[in-house]
């Protein structure tokens, strides 16, 4: 009996895979998404990230000159490399720091790559980075790090030093088995101190001004009020399109489409996005950011959140298919650019995603500077998750608050329609929605808007306003 029961559960489960295998290739991977793929919080990739390294500036030498002072001083010249065997350095080689000729260069290491110039007293190899004029050196040992590996957007740079006290750390705090494993799959470990030095071709604290495929609202087949009353049963109450049609048109006895809702939603949201993306916003040195998930056609998207969590105010919101580190650069970018200049003591709240550790390395090669401070988990764990706990939790209130108005869309079709949707939240947040926690005020208090008597005419004002600072570019 039991091996008639194994036999028939082997068959089922062949069935099951023939079934999901049939309806693959009928409906396509892509409509089978919608009803298997689920909300689910994908952990990030586990990466540690090291503390920056020493840079040091390179100035570049000439050797000639050199060998001129050193003959001045010791009334002796700077003769060429006197060698014992033949040279195994190509005669097209030259010193990247002072551009002395192969004559003057030692085989530092019998022919595996690294090279020493006699004048200057430089160590490279072929892979080394002087040219840039910049030297990484671990801030552990002082010693200069080997490029490891190049990668699209980074290259790794590492520590090989085998007396470094970081490298020395690492191994005496291994187990005797962790040790055994080591031996066999060294790659398993990671012992050696690294750094990643980006080359994204992206130009930080750029400022350039947001611009938006802009759309002439007078064209739009209803009256300003209208239009208003839509923004805010859509925007402000959470309404989907359906909903907010269904209400015009039994309640204000105003025919329209869902369609047009949201051809409404998306004219407004290209008017208003130069203003609030341009705003001058007065910010604190308290910005706390997250990550949260929407679907676009049938995918998960990411919105990089970035917020100050005293003033109340989004001041960053990037839409991406990717939680990588590139993104987390360019909606840092954009919370950065919001400042007049960078405060001292800024501070940045995240939690223990290593990709804004790695976008504060990015910043840092180009001399911005700011800390960063990681509130891990759901418990106190450690000192900085105990004193920042409070200010993370502003962040996920705000992604609270976001998905009850993103719920009823059931996700978009297209990633312009995503951003038009975050565009008008973030509008509503910034200076139509009052917070509790403001003493019932806006983030944002414009007097323009302050003295209307109800919303639909305030989103009439917001749409006015923006319109004004786009004539006002345009003339610029």
């Amino acid at each position: 009996m039991n091996n008639i029961i194994s036999v028939l559960l082997v068959y089922i489960q062949i069935q099951s895979k023939i079934i999901i295998y049939l309806m693959c290739s009928v409906l396509s991977k892509h409509s089978l998404r919608k009803y298997y793929d689920e909300p689910v919080n994908k952990p990030y990739r586990k990466l540690v990230v090291d503390d920056m390294p020493v840079i040091k500036t390179l100035e570049k030498l000439d050797y000639k000159q050199i060998i001129a002072d050193h003959l001045k001083a010791t009334g002796k010249a700077l003769a060429p490399v006197k060698r014992r065997k033949p040279s195994t350095i190509p005669e097209t080689m030259t010193c990247p720091r002072c551009n002395a000729t192969h004559e003057y260069l030692y085989d530092n290491t019998g022919g595996r790559g690294q090279y020493l110039c006699k004048v200057c007293e430089c160590t490279f190899n072929k892979k080394n980075y002087y040219l840039k004029n910049l030297l990484f050196c671990c801030p552990h040992c002082g010693k200069a790090l080997t490029l490891q590996k190049q990668r699209k957007d980074f290259n790794i740079h590492k520590c090989k030093n085998s007396k470094c006290s970081y490298y020395l750390n690492k191994l005496n705090s291994m187990s005797a088995e962790e040790k055994h494993r080591y031996e066999a799959n060294p790659h398993d470990f990671k012992l050696h101190y690294i750094y990643r030095e980006f080359n994204i071709d992206f130009e930080p604290l750029s400022n350039k001004a947001s611009k938006s495929n802009t759309v002439n609202l007078s064209r739009l087949y209803v009256s300003p009020h209208t239009l208003g009353l839509i923004l805010t049963y859509n925007v402000n109450f959470g309404m989907s399109s359906r909903q907010t049609a269904a209400l015009m048109r039994e309640v204000h006895g105003i025919n329209i489409s869902h369609q047009s809702v949201l051809n409404y939603a998306d004219a407004v949201a290209r008017n208003v996005k130069p203003f609030i993306d341009n705003y001058k916003y007065d910010l604190t040195d308290s910005i706390c950011g997250d990550e949260t998930y929407i679907k676009v056609n049938s995918k998960w998207h990411y919105i990089f959140f970035i917020i100050d969590s005293i003033k109340k105010t989004i001041i960053s919101y990037p839409v991406s298919p990717r939680r990588d580190t590139k993104t987390a650069i360019k909606a840092l970018d954009s919370a950065l650019s919001k400042f007049d200049s960078i405060p001292e003591d800024l501070t940045l709240i995240f939690d223990g995603n290593p990709i804004y550790l790695l976008a504060q390395h990015f910043f840092a090669q180009h001399g911005i500077h700011f800390d960063v401070k990681q509130v891990i988990g759901l418990s106190n764990d450690d000192p900085v998750s105990e004193e920042y706990r409070a200010l993370k939790q502003i962040i996920e209130r705000l992604n609270r608050t976001f998905k009850r108005n993103y719920k009823p869309t059931n996700g978009f079709n297209s990633f312009d329609g995503s951003v038009s949707f975050l565009t008008l939240f973030v509008a509503y947040f910034n200076f139509l929605r009052p917070h509790s926690s403001l003493e019932g005020k806006v983030p944002v208090v414009l007097n323009e808007l302050s003295s209307l008597p109800n919303m639909p005419a305030r989103w009439q004002k917001l749409i006015s306003m923006s319109q004004e600072y786009i004539k006002t570019q345009q003339i610029a």
